[in-house]
């Protein structure tokens, strides 16, 4: 199988730079939810949802999405990472769609950790399911690192079956079902308003996009026009 070449001062440009402005926008966003929007209609809004979903919580519901919740735990995400940075490497046998992978989950991890700590917006006034910091709902975590790890999977498995639709589907329908399910879960559970889970998924499809444009999709450009190894052994042989 060929290897596309990843050219490690470009990509770390092309991740960078749009990584930087997103951290900045989710921290932005986060100020002018606590200090500005909060007191507001908007604000109160956000939290109607959360109330909602409190009165109509049933032990069935509380039981399927304590284990969705349950899908995006750090230990369970960081643990499929791993798994995952291995197998890619030996069944693609080189490194593209494992450092993609990585670069994913460890950049929208990043992002939040961040934004948590300089926006510190309080978790929705309803009954907690689940123990976490009192100051960490914005963004959502779980919602960002399910759409980094189950989107990235999904995206990884298109590229390499991209000839059958039905598969392509199918990756589709678990890579995004999985993280709205989780962000579902996290508001039905008390722990994130929507904007939060909202914002947690738009980060983790920017940190998705952007780690696939320089590890993924850029290297199969430069194969295809003749500038990866196959590409160059055929110039010199032509």
């Amino acid at each position: 199988m060929s290897k596309p070449p990843i050219d490690l001062r470009d990509a770390l440009r092309l991740i960078l730079l749009p990584l930087s402005v997103m951290a900045v926008l989710t921290i932005g966003v986060g100020l002018l939810i606590t200090k500005v929007l909060e007191p507001t209609t908007i604000g109160a809004n956000d939290r109607g949802v959360n109330e909602e979903l409190a009165r109509e919580r049933t032990t069935f519901w509380s039981d399927v999405t304590d284990v969705l919740s349950g899908l995006s735990d750090t230990p369970v995400i960081v643990g499929a990472t791993a798994v995952l940075l291995i197998v890619f490497r030996l069944v693609f046998k080189r490194w593209n769609e494992s450092l993609f992978l990585v670069t994913a989950v460890w950049s929208q991890s990043l992002i939040f950790l961040l934004s948590t700590v300089l926006a510190e917006r309080k978790r929705p006034a309803v009954q907690h399911l689940d123990p976490a910091p009192p100051t960490s709902s914005f963004p959502s975590g779980h919602t960002s690192a399910a759409v980094a790890f189950y989107c990235g999977v999904a995206l990884v498995l298109t590229l390499h079956t991209h000839r059958h639709k039905i598969l392509n589907v199918l990756w589709w329908l678990v890579g995004l079902g999985v993280p709205l399910g989780i962000a579902y879960s996290r508001m039905y559970r008390g722990m994130h308003h929507l904007s939060d889970v909202s914002w947690g998924f738009l980060l983790g499809l920017v940190c998705v996009a952007v780690a696939a444009n320089a590890l993924l999709l850029r290297p199969r450009r430069r194969e295809r026009d003749g500038k990866g190894p196959e590409g160059l052994r055929t110039a010199r042989t032509a």
